[in-house]
């Protein structure tokens, strides 16, 4: 492709990443030939009705509602699907798809569900579907793990890639602020939605998990298998224990590759102040991914928002009109419709470290009750937290037990008959602790 055979791009879609996409590809339009060689040509905006596209005084002649018109269109050779959702987007991306167009996509959740059966009808119409912007917003991780990384066995990935929920636990972290406060703050900021559940209760950080381990491990994820914990039920009171003991709390996406099979989960964790992902504040997103030549690597950005998951969209644009993604794409044998499925490891095998908050009456001998338990268990303990009574309230005093290294089945045993005992006023709280992943980088001295 060249300057003087333009590259066709139809957007369909035109909401905050649509029209953010629009103006970078109309306003930019002379940077990125400058840069490519190659003329990027916006020849429709597709959507049901054109307010923000007005509002940002996009051309008007780009302005169409009839998919058909544009997909029947031989000089469009993209389409971009941002109208999210897994129903309407799946039929536009499978009709763009069958009439020979490239698809760029960043819909996480169409993809988590059903990536492997579009990238199959991609191939077999001998077209490419890219998606970068998927996962991380602006931050290049999709083409890092089947292309920078392409020469490593992934043994492990952390992810901090839902930037509503970190600017939520920041502010709960760095102000004290109880989660309800601190969502609020979040939906002031523009960085929540009215309805914030498929943030807070951590689908959407295992929509993205289902794809980063796609490609990291070269095997086909089950969603449905992957074991989800939100913050929307996180407490300040554990955060403040937390920070006590040397640790902050992050919504952590985990993907590890065991003997056993895969450990994939997304929960709210306690990492150490040093953890390379403790300082990641704020809406912002960041990943950490372990391979067995190249080590510790880690991606850092604006997981969100228009222009930064613009950025990503037009780079897949680029990639496609320069033929890269093509040959990536149709040759790699990294893509969920070439893979083998995955053996998910049961959450009852994942081992971690643990943080345990039992709320108790202040009597002799509840100490010795829970740590019986804990042994009976198999379950060794670290360190204990107590602090002094005020008074003997009905939610009860509160214990703070860390553990050694335990099996999630032991674990969630032993609570059962903590929380059975006649002195637990409540529902014991549990967090994994998470520790640095160790590197295993070959002819490399620590």
């Amino acid at each position: 492709m060249s300057s003087q055979n333009p590259f066709g791009i139809a957007l369909v879609g035109c909401g905050t990443v649509g029209s953010a996409t629009a103006l970078l590809l109309t306003r930019d339009a002379e940077h990125l030939t400058q840069r490519t060689g190659i003329s990027f040509d916006l020849r429709y905006i597709v959507d049901r009705e054109f307010t923000r596209a007005k509002a940002l005084g996009l051309d008007e002649n780009l302005f169409e509602t009839r998919l058909e018109k544009v997909l029947a269109d031989p000089s469009v050779h993209v389409v971009i699907e941002l109208i999210g959702g897994t129903t309407v987007a799946r039929d536009i991306i499978e009709k763009a798809l069958r009439a020979g167009k490239h698809v760029v996509t960043a819909n996480k959740a169409l993809l988590a569900h059903h990536g492997a059966d579009l990238m199959a009808i991609a191939q077999a119409n001998n077209v490419a579907i890219s998606f970068e912007a998927s996962c991380a917003g602006g931050i290049p991780v999709i083409r890092a793990l089947y292309d920078g990384l392409i020469a490593n066995r992934i043994d492990a990935l952390y992810g901090i890639v839902n930037g509503t929920c970190n600017y939520i636990l920041t502010q709960m972290i760095q102000k004290g602020e109880s989660y309800e406060q601190a969502l609020r703050a979040a939906q002031s900021a523009g960085l929540a939605e009215a309805d914030p559940h498929l943030d807070v209760s951590g689908i959407d950080s295992a929509h993205k998990l289902a794809i980063l381990a796609a490609l990291a491990f070269d095997q086909r994820i089950d969603f449905e298998k992957i074991p989800v914990t939100g913050i929307d039920t996180l407490e300040l009171i554990d955060v403040t224990f937390g920070n006590e003991l040397g640790y902050v709390v992050k919504l952590l996406a985990i993907a590890k590759r065991t003997e056993k099979g895969l450990s994939l989960r997304v929960r709210p964790a306690f990492i150490t102040r040093e953890h390379p992902l403790a300082w990641v504040s704020g809406p912002f997103n960041a990943v950490s991914i372990y391979g067995h030549a190249v080590g510790h690597t880690m991606y850092y950005g604006r997981g969100a928002g228009g222009s930064p998951t613009a950025s990503a969209i037009v780079a897949d644009i680029v990639s496609l009109a320069l033929g890269t993604a093509q040959s990536s794409f149709q040759n790699l044998r990294v893509w969920p419709d070439r893979t083998i499925e995955a053996l998910h490891l049961p959450i009852d095998q994942i081992e971690s470290r643990y943080y345990v908050r039992v709320m108790v009456e202040d009597v002799p001998g509840v100490f010795a009750s829970l740590a019986t338990i804990l042994a009976n268990h198999s379950i060794s303990i670290s360190s204990v937290l107590q602090k002094e009574p005020e008074d003997d309230g009905p939610q009860g005093v509160p214990v703070v037990i860390t553990t050694h290294r335990a099996r999630e089945g032991n674990m969630l045993g032993a609570l059962r008959e903590i929380d059975a005992l006649d002195v637990v006023r409540r529902e014991s709280v549990c967090i994994g602790i998470i520790d640095e992943h160790e590197e295993t980088v070959e002819g490399v001295n620590a």
